[in-house]
């Protein structure tokens, strides 16, 4: 297949798997960050290393411990898997956490990069046996591309079509045995054929403070930053449930204390430098208190057509429904009906307004 593409980039070994060099710009996770990595590798830094490293979603980590040793044990590759839930909450790092705990390599790809046969029979042919083949965004996978994968998740197969026209013929390519996981935030778009070929299928949760704030404590040992549980509770509780959110407080808390303090967080310098970045108590930026301030005060509260909200702030569609309204939907600030968006009494409550007279009928 000449069109191919070389995967060489694409391959993202276990450390300590192998004897094989990673390739430079593969994903590697760093042991010893300093404030002066760039944050995509503090980021790698920060993923927990092992299951019991992993807080929060117990209900998935005992579940896969359990599979993954009985895998061990049979000499053979784990089920497939499926990761659902938001962005953020670990999806990345348990993926590479199985193919750790397995002992095996993982090659990681997204959906949007497998766009022809072409692309999906590159990876699989070169995986090495047990495998972990992960692949990001899997909802977005073109149906062609999809299709070539239910035979080698089922049967271990790969298909190939030689030739054109009448004379065209199908040669089956017996494939190393793997395990594929993939990921996805909208699991609703998974076509059925697909997600019931997973063996083992999770959705994470968005996490509590408390477990927010123990992931806090670790990533600022590891970033070697003093911090108080005062500190780490502030933050944690501002942190919208995620731990992607809630690292990258915690760095921008750092580089706050570093420059206005003594290096150190606790509770008041949290709270000063998340006034900073205009954080506030209920996790909300600039941009969700301005979709709220905006329905509130140009639309009377709504509703309000998704398309005439984008326009009126300055946003995309597609950024309102993916980035904004999750969470706002989530803490009872905006309700969707069929009319449009709507603010809640909450929503009003939070931005300090009263509700306009007939409001009330709407919530």
């Amino acid at each position: 297949m000449s069109d191919s593409p070389d995967i060489g980039a694409n391959r993202i070994r276990t450390p300590g798997i192998g004897d094989e060099p990673a390739p430079i710009d593969a994903e590697v996770r760093v042991h010893d960050a300093r404030a002066d990595i760039p944050d995509d590798d503090l980021d790698r830094s920060l993923r927990p290393p092992t299951l019991s490293d992993f807080v929060n979603q117990s209900q998935v980590t005992e579940q896969l411990a359990i599979f993954i040793e009985a895998a061990r044990r049979r000499g053979e590759p784990l089920d497939h898997v499926l990761l659902a839930g938001p962005p953020g909450l670990g999806k990345t790092s348990l993926a590479h956490i199985v193919a750790a705990e397995l002992g095996v390599p993982m090659v990681q790809t997204a959906g949007p990069a497998l766009e022809r046969k072409a692309d999906i029979a590159s990876f699989l042919t070169s995986l090495e046996p047990g495998s972990v083949f992960f692949i990001d965004e899997i909802h977005r996978l073109g149906r062609a591309v999809e299709e070539t994968l239910y035979p080698a998740m089922e049967d271990g197969e790969l298909p190939v079509v030689l030739g054109q026209g009448a004379g065209a013929r199908t040669v089956t390519l017996p494939l190393p045995p793997f395990t594929l996981v993939g990921a996805t935030t909208r699991a609703g778009l998974l076509t059925t054929p697909l997600r019931d070929r997973f063996g083992v299928s999770h959705r994470l949760e968005h996490y509590n403070p408390e477990h927010l704030a123990r992931i806090i404590e670790r990533s600022a040992k590891i970033l070697e930053v003093e911090i108080d549980s005062a500190g780490a509770e502030m933050i944690a509780s501002r942190s919208r449930g995620t731990p992607r959110v809630a690292n990258r407080l915690l760095k921008r808390v750092r580089d706050f204390s570093q420059v206005k303090g003594t290096g150190e967080i606790g509770g008041a310098v949290a709270a000063d430098a998340l006034a900073m970045l205009e954080v506030d108590a209920g996790g909300l930026d600039r941009s969700d208190r301005a979709l709220l301030d905006t329905v509130a005060t140009k639309f009377g509260g709504g509703p309000v057509g998704l398309s005439t909200l984008a326009i009126a702030i300055g946003e995309e569609q597609d950024t309102i429904e993916d980035v904004l309204e999750p969470y706002l939907l989530q803490q009872g600030l905006l309700k969707r009906t069929p009319r449009g968006r709507v603010l809640t009494q909450r929503a009003y409550e939070h931005l300090g307004i009263p509700a306009p007279e007939g409001a009330a009928s709407l919530f």
